[in-house]
C-alpha cells in the first residue's frame, strides 16, 4: 500500500480497512473492536478499495450560469477591470447577490485572476506616461456616436466629461452633434460639477472649435463654445491634430460604454437613457479605481474638498447606499 494518501483526520489505516472488509463479524462488533462508528465500518465493509476518495463534489455549484461566467470573463479580459471594479459591475448588471470571494474563485478557475498577465507587453515599447497629480477642475470632454434605437429615426451622440484628478464623470445624450448642443452640455456640466471648472480639453470637432477653418490653424476665439468658456472663466485647450491619445482618459471611458452597448439590447431610447443615468451614478459612487488609491470618484472628491475647499462650488455628497 505504499504511496496511498490517507486523510489527515482518518481513524483507520489501509491495513485496518482491509481487515474490516474481510471480517465476518457484525458491524456492531467491528465498531466496538476498533473503537470506530458503525457508519465507518459500513463504509469500508462495502468499498472495493482501501484508499480515501476525493472530497471534491462531483458537480461544482456556481452562483452564475455558464453564459454569465463567460460574460464576466470577457469583461475582465477586454476592459481589464480590477476585481473590485468587476464586482460592482457584476452586481449591478448580472447577479446582485454575488460576493467577492465567489468572483475571485471564478477568475481563478478561468485563469484570469492575475490582471498583469492579461495586459499585452510588446517588447521594446516604452511605458505609457501617467497623469500628474492635477487638482479637480481639469476636465476632458469628448463626443461618442451612439446607434439609433428601435423607436428613433437616427443615431444620437453622447457628450462625456471626465475630471482628470478625480475621474468624476458627467454624461448627456443629444440628438445632434452641433455647437448648440455642445454649449448646452457645457452649461449643464458647469451646473452639475461640484468643483470650479478651470481647464477644458476637447478635440478639434467643429462642435468645439473653428481651428481648421482658420488659415493659421488656430482658433479665432469667436466660436460660440470658446465664447461660453470665456464667459465662465474656463481655459479651453485643444488636443494636437491626429493625436486622440491626448484625450485618452475619456476615450477609455467611452470604451466601457461601447462594451455595454455591444452586449445589451435596448428596446427604446428611454431604456438607453436609463442605462446611461444608472451607469453614470454607478461609476461615480460605486466603482473604486486603482488610480485613485481604490477610492470611488466621489470619495476622492470628498478628500479633495476637505483639503482644498476653495476648489469647490458646492458640497460633495457620497450616495453609495446599501452595498448589496
Amino acid at each position: 500500500m505504499s504511496g496511498t494518501t490517507i486523510h489527515k483526520q482518518a481513524r483507520t489505516t489501509p491495513q485496518l480497512r482491509e481487515e474490516i472488509r474481510n471480517s465476518s463479524l457484525s458491524e456492531r462488533a467491528l465498531a466496538e473492536k476498533y473503537n470506530i462508528s458503525r457508519s465507518t465500518v459500513r463504509k469500508w465493509k462495502h468499498r472495493e478499495t482501501t484508499a480515501d476518495r476525493s472530497h471534491r463534489p462531483h458537480r461544482l455549484h456556481t452562483a452564475l450560469s455558464a453564459a454569465q461566467e463567460a460574460v464576466v470573463v470577457e469583461l475582465r479580459r477586454s476592459l481589464l477591470l480590477s476585481t473590485d471594479d468587476l464586482l460592482v459591475v457584476v452586481r449591478e448588471f448580472i447577479q446582485p447577490g454575488l460576493n467577492r470571494s465567489t468572483l475571485q474563485r471564478l477568475l481563478v478557475r478561468h485563469e484570469v485572476s492575475n490582471l498583469r498577465d492579461l495586459v499585452p507587453q510588446p517588447e521594446g515599447q516604452a511605458k505609457p506616461k501617467t497623469f500628474k497629480d492635477y487638482q479637480p477642475g481639469y476636465v476632458h470632454v469628448d463626443i461618442k456616436y451612439l446607434p439609433a434605437m428601435a423607436d428613433e429615426d437616427s443615431r444620437t451622440y453622447l457628450f462625456v466629461a471626465i475630471d482628470r484628478a478625480s475621474r468624476w464623470v458627467y454624461l448627456e445624450r443629444h440628438r445632434e452633434k452641433a455647437r448648440k448642443a455642445a454649449t448646452r452640455f457645457l452649461k449643464n456640466l458647469r451646473d452639475k460639477a461640484p468643483f470650479h471648472l478651470r481647464i477644458l480639453l476637447t478635440d478639434n470637432d467643429q462642435a468645439f472649435t473653428d481651428r481648421f477653418t482658420q488659415k493659421g490653424r488656430q482658433p479665432s476665439g469667436n466660436h460660440v463654445f470658446d465664447q461660453r468658456c470665456a464667459e465662465y472663466g474656463i481655459e479651453h485647450r485643444l488636443t494636437p491634430p491626429r493625436r486622440p491619445q491626448t484625450n485618452g482618459l475619456v476615450e477609455r471611458f467611452n470604451g466601457r460604454i461601447a462594451e455595454i452597448l455591444r452586449t445589451t439590447h435596448f428596446d427604446a431610447g428611454a431604456d438607453l437613457d436609463s442605462m446611461l443615468w444608472h451607469y453614470n451614478r454607478l461609476y461615480n459612487h460605486h466603482i473604486p479605481q486603482r488610480a485613485l488609491g481604490h477610492l470611488t470618484p466621489v470619495q476622492k472628491l470628498k478628500d479633495w474638498q476637505a483639503e482644498h475647499p476653495e476648489l469647490f462650488r458646492k458640497k460633495v455628497y457620497d450616495q453609495t447606499g446599501l452595498d448589496t
